[in-house]
């Protein structure tokens, strides 16, 4: 298993607690263009040169000409939730159909100038008043459509937008830093187990106000399914990510608030910490 960070200083590499930089020509760009990212990153980290780790206000999120997409409705609680939240709209029963339709609910969310790296802050909009970070599994695509590796995402949400209109979820998904990946990109070719945890915890003020977890295991689509439906009839010259749904969902009664502080997890990927905007 290999990390890969991107770093201001350029990309490095660590396997088993050993750092590199490489010494041959290596990019993100031409990562997900590769027909093998895995070995490819495997001999830029055998010939590389010994480095220290990275350090953790140098890290910028893992792409460079990626697009960001993301699937919806793929967790129960996520399902429970849209629906709660859209009932009053009368697009209730649109996400119960979704899960459990063949077709999965698949969107575009961001362009990576709208992509927040660690460390940094990710924004919530001026026109909404119901706010929440979505922690998600985000799986690294190559131009051919091969899943060969996986980051952390933050697929932050304009709840209330939302739920007003199922037709407003572009506005509710896509806008400036609406999105943050990190703090690394794991290449491999086996992904996580059912049992791996994601959590997320929020801080206001230093204090925990929110924290959950769900596992891999409870998303309900083969995430290669998922891929395979992101490629299917379309395009991705430069790969893409592909955020894979949440099964954590805050109360209704919680919204974010400016210089609250998102963490988070997942192993061996890490911790992506974001402050809100």
């Amino acid at each position: 298993m290999l990390r890969l960070y991107a770093t201001t200083a350029g990309l490095i590499v660590e396997k088993n607690g050993r750092c590199i930089t490489p010494t041959v020509a290596l990019s993100l760009d031409a990562l997900f263009h590769a027909t093998d990212p895995v070995a490819l990153v495997a001999a830029a980290f055998a010939s590389g040169r010994a480095t220290a780790a990275p350090v953790a206000a140098t890290l910028l999120a893992p792409l460079q000409s990626q697009e960001v997409w993301a699937a919806g409705v793929t967790y129960f609680r996520s399902r429970t939730a849209r629906m709660e939240e859209s009932k009053v709209a009368g697009g209730g029963s649109f996400y119960d159909r979704v899960y459990e339709a063949d077709r999965p609910e698949i969107f575009f969310k961001a362009t990576p100038h709208r992509v927040a790296a660690p460390g940094t802050g990710v924004g919530i909009r001026s026109d909404s008043r119901w706010n929440v970070p979505e922690p998600e599994l985000t799986l690294a695509i190559n131009a051919s459509g091969k899943i060969f590796g996986y980051t952390l995402g933050n697929d932050m949400s304009s709840r209330d937008i939302e739920g007003e209109n199922p037709l407003y979820l572009p506005q509710a998904k896509v806008y400036h830093r609406s999105a943050a990946l990190g703090p690394c990109l794991v290449v491999t070719t086996t992904l996580p187990a059912a049992d791996a945890i994601i959590a997320i915890e929020i801080f206001r003020a230093g204090a925990t106000v929110f924290s959950g977890q769900t596992t891999v295991g409870q998303i309900k689509r083969p995430l290669a399914s998922l891929a395979d439906w992101l490629f299917r009839d379309n395009t991705f010259p430069h790969g893409a990510y592909l955020m894979t749904g949440t099964g954590v969902v805050p109360p209704d009664a919680f919204t974010l608030q400016p210089a609250d502080e998102i963490r988070i997890s997942l192993e061996p990927v890490g911790i992506l910490v974001n402050h809100v905007l």
